[in-house]
């Protein structure tokens, strides 16, 4: 079973913060974590979205995690989603031009 990237919240009650994880979908929301990506605080003036190593979360997409809908959303927000897309397809090129022609 694939790993999943979640949102993990933290914080005050009705003044929530969250930390972007890699969890095993079998822990609790607030469970254990494998890693911490970053942080997203939606009640600020600006959202704040904050990754404090994009190449981490990159990683992660690449090996085969699963990001929640609310994750992949600040994915794309980042800009992560995009990059992770494009190395998605070069890949997939790279492979089918691996293949023997018949």
């Amino acid at each position: 079973m694939a790993v999943k990237i979640r949102l993990k919240r933290v914080g005050a009650k009705k003044n929530p913060h969250y930390r972007i994880v890699v969890a095993h979908p079998s822990k609790p929301r607030d469970g254990e974590a494998i890693e911490t990506l970053g942080s997203y605080h939606p009640r600020e003036a600006k959202d704040t979205l904050v990754f404090s190593n994009p190449d981490r979360a990159l990683y992660w997409l690449l090996v085969g995690a699963q990001p929640t809908e609310t994750a992949r959303s600040l994915l794309r927000k980042a800009g992560i989603w995009a990059k992770f897309a494009e190395l998605r397809d070069q890949r997939k090129k790279g492979h089918a031009s691996a293949a023997p022609a018949e």
